[in-house]
């Protein structure tokens, strides 16, 4: 399980973390994990604020936050992560949304523990966008019923009157319809396997890799993005679906991805 920090801010800590929470300030959502990821494998200090999913819109705009996309009706729509950087050579905090936008901006301007080895960003860039457009979206009528019954309680009644969560963003704005539990039987193992199917297909083409690295993470050797981007989503699953979903994943093409898990889990920190 992730460990949690103290809830005191850190003195050094010019970088906020903007974090929607889970049950007891649990932080779960996967395009927030691959953040915390990153600034715990840089070591950066840091400190997170928790937005429930009502407050997201007001809270963004309030500090400055630019929107995450636009609607087709052209309205702003506003989704964590998000990241103030109170860098000492500027005169107001530099304010970013977007994982993709806040990852690149963290390893170029804290370009210590590389998350983008050279020559590595477009094809990192790529398998990220597999992993949450393609490899997650049988997840979806699983996941987020679960996730759903698992968040604070006005965040649920959000849900029902207004706001999201969608590929992976926590997001404010009028959401889609969330989809039912699916029930234990045939109807949830169809989609289990449906997961499996994708987690197998990943397990094929990270084994191109293996006479190259250590068979584990995407890049030879060390974590990268690629990787944070993967075990986010993991611990999506372990946190939420422990029992129906995490003792199945893990055990997977040859527990593949507990052994993900980890190498990932030095940089699971909450602060």
């Amino acid at each position: 399980m992730p460990r949690h920090g103290s809830s005191r801010a850190n003195p050094t800590a010019v970088i906020t973390l903007y974090d929607s929470p889970g049950v007891r300030s649990q932080t779960w959502v996967p395009n927030i994990w691959r953040i915390r990821f990153i600034l715990n494998y840089k070591r950066l200090p840091y400190r997170t604020i928790w937005v429930e999913f009502p407050d997201v819109e007001a809270t963004l705009r309030g500090i400055g936050a630019p929107p995450s996309s636009q609607r087709s009706d052209g309205r702003p729509v506003y989704t964590l992560p998000v990241i103030s950087d109170a860098i000492a050579n500027v005169q107001a905090p530099i304010i970013l949304s977007n994982a993709n936008n806040i990852a690149e901006y963290l390893d170029v301007n804290y370009p210590a523990r590389p998350v983008f080895p050279e020559g590595s960003r477009a094809l990192q860039t790529l398998f990220v966008h597999y992993i949450q457009e393609v490899c997650a979206k049988p997840l979806l009528p699983i996941m987020v019923p679960i996730s759903h019954d698992r968040l604070p309680e006005r965040t649920q009644s959000h849900f029902h009157g207004g706001g999201s969560a969608g590929r992976g963003g926590a997001r404010a704005q009028t959401p889609a319809p969330l989809p039912n539990a699916l029930p234990p039987g045939p109807q949830r193992e169809h989609a289990w396997r449906l997961v499996q199917a994708q987690f197998d297909f990943l397990a094929l083409v990270l084994d191109k890799n293996a006479g190259d690295g250590d068979g584990v993470v995407a890049q030879g050797r060390h974590v990268s993005y690629a990787d944070f981007a993967l075990c986010a989503v993991l611990l999506w699953i372990e946190q939420m679906a422990p029992h129906d979903g995490w003792a199945r994943v893990r055990d997977w093409n040859g527990g593949r991805w507990a052994r993900l898990w980890q190498r990932c889990q030095d940089y699971m920190e909450v602060l």
